[in-house]
Parts: C-alpha cells; structure tokens; sequence
C-alpha cells in the first residue's frame, strides 16, 4: 500500500461522536485456550496475577467507587487502565452479519480507512483501518471465522463461515495488527471517515514509499 495520489483523500460523517473517555474493554492477548491450543483473535492471555497491593489513603475513595457503581475489584481496575491507556480513543463494536462474529476495538473517533485496489481488495471492496492487536478484541465466533490466504500468505483473510463476511482480518502490510471494515461497526461512535487510496497493484513500492502506515499497529 502507498501514497495516496492527490486528491484522494475523501471525508464522510457517520454516526454520532462517542465520549473519548474509555468505559470498558480489555488488551487483546494472543492467549491460548486450557487445553493449550491458540484460543483466536482477541483471546485473552491470563498473565500471573500482581499479588496483593495497597492503596494506601485512596482505600476508602475506591471502595465507595466499587459500590456506588457496583464493580468488582476486577472490574473497578480494567475501568481505571482502559481510561489510562485508551485516552482519546473510543470503543467501537461490530461484527459480521449474522451476528456470529463480534469484536470490540479501541480507536479514534475519526478513522482514517485504506481503499486499496489490489486484485483482492478490489473484489471484496475491502476498506479498512489499521490498529495494533493490542486495541482489538474478539468477543466471540473464534470457531465460526475461516481464513482465505495467497501468493505470499501473510495477510490472513478471515470471515465468516455462516455469511462470508469480513469484518476483520489481519494485513500483509501491518501482520502485527488488525485492518478492521469500518462498515461492519455498529452505529454511533464513528464521527467522520478520511479515505486514502493506496496502489495495491504496485504493493511493495506502495508500502514503503508510505510514511506512516507500518506504524499504525504499533501500540
């Protein structure tokens, strides 16, 4: 994917602005499920546990936090670490058609969306914007996504066994992250779409004359 030619940059609006202010979620682990195998896209990883530790003076302010918005421990904490990490971004959801697949994904409010016009790309219309895989998280159908690879089979073109559709899939481009279709987000939390044009058909140039593409699934 390259530089978009001039002139090639579009603005849409769609939905409403969410808050910028995170209120749920979790980082997206490649975790592995109990038997050992890969448990999918988003599966969380369950990290040894950090003991038990003090609050010192903010005791008190954080059992009333727990109960007046009635949290867990557990949950009080993702809260607290979302609105840390996350700042400025908001939570999307999505999934397919049928309703088999469903994520959630940390990212602006305004995307920025590759139309890229490789063989591929092309048949599918796949426009898409890249977050690192830390942002994303599947909620569920890990057993319902299949996976259409070519030529070098880096880019992981998953869908949906049920309705065929992509939401997500993870490009050759960026294979440490996610590129996710902006038309498979649920309504109200994408303010405006920047569509950038990329020369798919001249790929290698095209990704490394790019400025900032390798960058976008970097944490």
């Amino acid at each position: 994917m390259g530089r978009a030619t001039a002139g090639s940059a579009r603005r849409s609006r769609r939905g409403s602005a969410a808050a910028s202010s995170p209120a749920g979620g979790s980082r997206r682990g490649r975790g592995k499920k109990a038997d050992g195998s890969p448990a999918g896209p988003g599966a969380e990883a369950e990290p040894p546990g950090p003991g038990p530790f003090n609050l010192g003076a903010q005791s008190r302010r954080w059992a009333a936090f727990q109960e007046l918005h009635r949290l867990s421990c557990e949950e009080a904490a993702r809260l607290l670490l979302d609105a840390y990490e996350y700042r400025g971004l908001v939570k999307h959801t999505g999934g397919c058609h049928c309703g088999a697949i469903r994520f959630e994904v940390w990212a602006s409010a305004d995307l920025h969306v590759f139309n890229c016009n490789c063989s591929i790309c092309t048949k599918k219309q796949n426009r898409h914007f890249i977050v690192p895989a830390s942002r994303f998280k599947l909620l569920k159908g890990a057993d319902n996504l299949t996976t259409y690879t070519f030529n070098t089979h880096r880019a992981q073109h998953t869908f949906c066994k049920t309705c065929g559709v992509q939401s997500f899939y993870t490009p050759r481009s960026n294979p440490d992250g996610y590129g996710i279709a902006p038309h498979c987000l649920d309504d109200g939390t994408v303010q405006t779409i920047v569509t950038e044009d990329i020369n798919g058909k001249e790929w290698e140039k095209a990704v490394k004359e790019h400025k900032t593409i390798r960058d976008m699934s970097k944490p």
